[in-house]
């Protein structure tokens, strides 16, 4: 008799890489006899519409349970997942508990499989950026710790896993599952409308990404951040699909009308088309700094640091800080002189997903049941 598999995904609405990493593992599970995937929803996701569209644009099953935990501060999404996972996981006993990303459900499912004794596998694993401040880099640290089977999308993943005592057979180096689901989607995201629909050429517009809290949560800076995104406007047109936590931060400091093409928060398929097709493309989220280095696209990072050097390092990607001015001086350097191409990271290949389940199947010999927290 089989032992069912169970995957849990928490879906937030603006960290979209955490319905991305988990749509080609459950797609590689669901052509393996080995394994019987249950999919859980945590539900800390600020728009169940979004949530939805997201599912459907991935072809993604329906959760089999979603905890509806909702938004919150760090803490209260923590402990809600913590409550609600531990009845299902004592209900169902997995014999592996698979969670992707940094977001908060992530950790807090770790914590729960690791006290009851279920192994945990942990995609995304090793990334750093040495910033003790940001939440995801706690999130990043214990989920680590407490993981049986570390799958890194890059060496440096690898090498932080080891200076941080981690044992090397624990440690897997498999590639990336992001950069899966954009090969399997890049060409029906073309066939999407969205550029018509907003007047925009090919190569003609920048795409901007504002959500972390250092950026949106301070009124002076995020004015100072549209203002300078505003300016660059006058050199070529900016989209800016506005996170809910920008939007109504914007919409408190009176900067509603700013120049910029704003949109809601677009679906997979519709802000993949719009980005490869970018000249340029600001952001401060980690995940598109992975996509843009594939898609061979400039991308300005407005962070101090990033968990994602290769981006850097063989791709597309450059770190620009926070200060508006330097960001823009950037910007227009950038359209002078657009950054060289590289080979492709190693391993990002679209096979990712491949080589985890390889790997489980290999470990656990069959009859998986992994639950899944994004």
């Amino acid at each position: 008799m089989d032992v069912p598999m169970k995957i849990q995904v928490s879906a937030i609405v603006g960290a979209r890489p955490n319905f991305v990493k988990m749509a080609p593992i459950l797609e590689e599970a669901g052509r393996r006899s080995a394994f019987q995937c249950r999919l859980i929803h945590t539900g800390q996701h600020y728009s169940p519409e979004m949530s939805a569209t997201f599912f459907d644009d991935l072809g993604m099953p329906a959760p089999d349970v979603n905890l509806e935990i909702g938004s919150g501060s760090h803490t209260t999404q923590t402990a809600g997942v913590m409550l609600r996972l531990e009845t299902e996981l004592n209900e169902r006993r997995p014999d592996l508990v698979l969670v992707v990303g940094d977001v908060n459900s992530t950790m807090a499912a770790a914590l729960v499989a690791s006290k009851l004794g279920i192994p945990v596998a942990h995609v995304e694993a090793g990334l750093r950026s040495f910033d003790r401040n940001m939440p995801e880099e706690t999130n990043r640290l214990v989920t680590d710790v407490l993981s049986d089977y570390l799958f890194a999308s890059e060496p440096r993943g690898v090498t932080n896993l080891l200076a941080e005592g981690i044992p090397k057979e624990k440690i897997f180096l498999v590639g990336n599952v992001m950069i899966d689901t954009l090969m399997r989607f890049r060409d029906k995201a073309a066939q999407t409308g969205v550029l018509e629909r907003l007047g925009l050429e090919r190569g003609g517009y920048a795409v901007a990404t504002l959500h972390r809290p250092s950026n949106v949560d301070g009124m002076e800076h995020l004015a100072s951040l549209v203002n300078m995104l505003t300016e660059l406007a006058r050199h070529l047109p900016v989209v800016f699909p506005v996170h809910p936590r920008t939007k109504e931060r914007m919409e408190s400091a009176g900067l509603a009308e700013c120049g910029l093409i704003l949109t809601e928060p677009l679906g997979y398929l519709e802000f993949l088309r719009l980005t490869s097709e970018a000249r340029l493309v600001l952001t401060d989220s980690g995940g598109i700094q992975e996509e843009t280095t594939i898609l061979q696209v400039a991308c300005l990072t407005m962070r101090e640091n990033t968990e994602r050097p290769i981006t850097i390092e063989q791709g597309t990607n450059r770190l620009v800080g926070t200060d508006p001015k330097k960001i823009l001086q950037a910007a227009l350097e950038t359209l002078d002189r657009p950054p060289r191409l590289l080979a492709p990271p190693e391993l990002w290949d679209g096979k990712a997903s491949a080589r985890i389940l390889d790997v489980l199947e290999r470990s656990l010999g069959g009859g998986l049941y992994a639950t899944q927290p994004t």
